[in-house]
């Protein structure tokens, strides 16, 4: 037997120690995939749920499907997962391979007697993530606030956020960061909704029994966003109970609602999960019952004069189902309606009716605990009809817009460190911009002309989540965008960017950047959103609008983390504009593109953002401090808008604080209380008047002389709401009741709707000696209660 050396004999000795401490390093660095679903007992998908594993200082949330992503080291875990207003729960993974675990968490039914103001984020949550410039809403925080006829409306309850100004009294329309009211993606389950308003932006169409939750991004837009300036509104639908049929509903001052909901294919194991759920919900005001009936009871009356009938209608429907362990299918549908009628006794009629439809369909598939694919088609369409007759004579005006979509995006978590989203959408457009009728009883007269635009819109996106370090993250992303109209094609790059750099555990530093480009246009020849205006795509000489922003901020945890307090500033900058020129003509019009001036606008600001979301006492405090500017240069034979100098739109509103309490009186009784104040909406008066004699011997005319747009301004607006929610006994069949009283406007302040000139006369010789302002306001004080179940 050959002598072994000494060099040789401690080779091997290093060689049986790497063989054995290769494999235990190999086994100490692999790391593996945890990821699964988490929801509700009743089926009900819980996205912003905290996934965690609290000895390895790691954790995550859920997505906006409730789905969850958790990389971890090989060996034994204990995972945690919990949500506002249900049980947490805690269970232990081997994690020697990628693994799928899907949860169903319990409702909390011993509440501590606290309310928890909270969306889909803890505070702690909020400052760690990379995204600024974000509000998030569920619709649990929303019914708890004063509402106006005790009408919840998520997109009012968005207008008490920084940044967000309202169109108007009462209007749920939202002009964010000093963009135009078009420039905001409204979303319902990814399908696009034009026009989100009831009642003439009194109410928005989101049915508060079928919601879950709503995304406001303001800045720093997610990549598989596209076609808006402003914002994106993601707005989410309920899924049906898995666990058990459920009837619930509400009857209030001015509507009622039902909801059905209940699993799907159960199957004859009552204890095992349902394949499914669905939900089915209704909304109808009830205005016209009244008016018909009083309408009928005078119809007898000379002197009665008739009342107009007027109502709006919402139906939610979704449904999903698991087609095994690695495929779910979901199917959404909304249909709303607002319909206005009158009809005098002297044989005039008219009619008036706009509304949504849309229906989606989405496929979801897991390749892997890595890779998870969404394919959605769809349609959506919004329309307006208004018609009139009198004796044969008939007017009718409609007009369009048709969508038909198709998506696919595709989730990719790389490592612990990247998480990769990527995809694409298609969308084919038909806009009727017009279609004008005119038709005699006797044919002697027959007009029918419509104008219709096709446009095809398509991007590509690709983003990275990227956790740099444990203080640095940063989400990078790219989409392409285009466009094709009438013989045009547009396209753009549109790069996003925001940064999260942490300086210690309560305190957070981020800034973002994005460039947006937007081909449909909204275009209206009012201050306000009306059902009749009419969207246009970029064709011809109409190029689409683009807008940068940039903003940056700070976020700090006080008092033990029970505080939020961020501070935001931004600036924007937009160009390709879009207004009409003085005298255009609007409806069907073949060549509306040759209405239009182009201009430039600009907005900057502050926002300050002060949140409590644990204890008896919760809610939160916001202030904006903000410009926004406007200017169009001559063009096209014209002066352009202000002879070409710099004014601000009727939306700009340089101080906006809004104050929201919540409190806890017991485990039945909440308090409510919301307060707004917003400097005066500005408005073009004249300045003065100069007699004019047009006729020889006629009357003095008395010409208005007007200043700049837009130089003078409303009184401030404030307003306070207060509300009580108090949950009554449960009854039989585990019933679920309770009253929700609400009081708005409650010290009854006259706030300006719109103000006017009246003549004032000299009484003796009835000579014009002078004009008097008058305002115009909407709502006094308006109590209300609503009446709430659920069996």
């Amino acid at each position: 037997m050959p002598a072994i050396r000494k060099g040789s004999y401690r080779i091997a000795i290093l060689g049986i120690l790497l063989g054995v401490l290769i494999p235990q390093l190999g086994w100490a660095q692999a790391r593996h995939v945890l990821s699964g679903l988490v929801r509700g007992t009743d089926g009900t998908t819980l996205p912003g749920a905290t996934v965690a594993v609290p000895a390895l200082g790691v954790g995550t949330a859920t997505d906006e499907q409730g789905r969850y992503r958790l990389d971890l080291p090989a060996g034994p875990q204990e995972v945690t997962v919990s949500f506002v207003g249900y049980l947490p729960q805690t269970f232990r993974v081997n994690m020697s391979r990628a693994q799928q675990r899907d949860l169903a968490l319990a409702p909390n039914t011993r509440e501590l007697g606290e309310v928890v103001v909270q969306g889909q984020q803890t505070l702690q949550e909020k400052l760690e993530t990379t995204q600024m410039g974000v509000e998030h809403l569920s619709i649990r925080e929303a019914k708890l606030l004063p509402a106006l006829f005790g009408e919840v409306d998520i997109l009012k309850t968005l207008q008490l956020k920084p940044g967000v100004q309202s169109g108007g009294e009462g209007s749920s329309g939202i002009f964010v960061r000093g963009g135009s009211a078009d420039q905001n993606l409204v979303l319902l389950d990814n399908a696009l909704v034009y026009n989100p308003n009831h009642l003439f932006g009194l109410f928005s169409v989101f049915n508060s029994d079928a919601v879950q939750s709503v995304d406001l991004y303001k800045s720093g837009f997610p990549a598989q966003f596209g076609g808006r300036l402003s914002s994106v509104i993601d707005v989410k639908m309920r899924e049906g109970s898995r666990e058990k049929f459920t009837v619930n509903g509400g009857i209030g001052l001015i509507a009622s609602r039902l909801s059905l909901e209940g699993p799907i294919n159960r199957g004859n194991q009552r204890s095992a999960p349902a394949k499914g759920s669905f939900l089915v919900s209704g909304r109808r005001t009830y205005f016209d019952v009244f008016t018909r009936a009083l309408n009928q009871a005078n119809k007898n009356n000379e002197d009665w004069q008739p009342i107009p009938d007027y109502y709006f209608h919402d139906l939610n429907a979704k449904a999903n189902y698991s087609l095994g362990e690695n495929d779910q299918v979901f199917a959404t549908g909304y249909l709303g309606r607002d319909v206005f009628g009158f009809n005098s006794f002297a044989n005039l009629q008219a009619n008036f009716s706009w509304g949504n439809t849309l229906g989606t369909l989405r496929w979801q598939h897991t390749f892997s605990p890595k890779l998870t694919a969404n394919t959605q088609v769809g349609m959506t369409s919004y329309r307006y009809s208004l018609g009139s007759s009198v004796d044969v004579l008939s007017f009718g005006l409609t007009s369009t817009i048709r969508d038909l979509n198709a998506r696919v995006d595709f989730d990719y978590a790389l490592d612990s460190t990247h998480q990769v989203r990527f995809g694409g959408s298609f969308t084919h457009h038909t806009f009727g911009v017009g279609r004008l009728q005119v038709e005699t009883g006797d044919n002697s007269l027959n007009i029918d002309d419509n104008i219709s635009y096709p446009g095809l819109e398509a991007g590509l996106y690709a983003s990275d989540n990227w956790k740099v370090s444990d203080k640095l993250q940063a989400e990078l992303g790219l989409r392409l965008s285009g466009f094709s109209s009438g013989g045009r094609t547009y396209a753009g790059l549109e790069p996003r960017a925001a940064v999260r750099y942490a300086l210690n555990p309560n305190v957070s530093l981020k800034a973002n950047y994005a460039l947006m480009y937007q081909y449909a246009h909204l275009v209206s020849n009012s201050g306000a959103s009306l059902p009749t205006d009419i969207w246009y795509p970029s064709r011809l000489s109409v190029k689409p609008q683009r807008s940068q922003q940039v903003s940056s901020g700070a976020s700090f945890l006080l008092f033990g983390g029970k505080f939020l307090l961020t501070d935001e500033v931004y600036y924007k900058w937009a160009a390709n504009q879009i207004d009409f020129r003085d005298g255009a003509q609007i409806f069907a019009n073949p060549n509306l593109d040759q209405e239009f001036l182009f201009g430039r606008g600009w907005g900057y600001g502050n926002e300050l953002y002060l949140e409590k979301q644990t204890g008896k006492t919760t809610g939160w405090i916001g202030y904006t401090l903000a410009w926004s500017w406007r200017n169009f240069q001559p063009q096209r034979g014209t002066s352009g808008i202000n002879d070409g100098r710099d004014y601000v739109p009727s939306y700009d509103r340089r101080h906006n604080l809004n104050v929201v309490l919540l409190h806890q009186l017991s485990t039945r009784v909440s308090l409510t209380a919301s307060f707004v104040y917003t400097s005066g909406a500005p408005t073009t008066l004249p300045a003065g008047r100069f007699p004019l004699q047009n006729v020889q011997g006629g009357d003095l005319l008395a010409v208005p002389v007007y200043p700049d747009r837009n130089t003078y301004r409303l009184i401030p607006y404030h307003r306070l709401d207060l509300g009580v929610v108090w949950k009554l006994r449960p009854v039989r069949f585990g019933t679920e009741r309770d009253l929700t009283f609400s009081i708005y406007n409650a010290y009854d302040r006259r706030n300006a709707y719109f103000v006017y000139f009246e003549v004032t006369r000299n009484l003796d010789t009835d000579v014009i000696n002078g004009f008097r302002a008058r305002q115009v306001s909407l709502f006094p004080v308006i109590p209300s209660v609503t009446y709430n179940f659920k069996f």
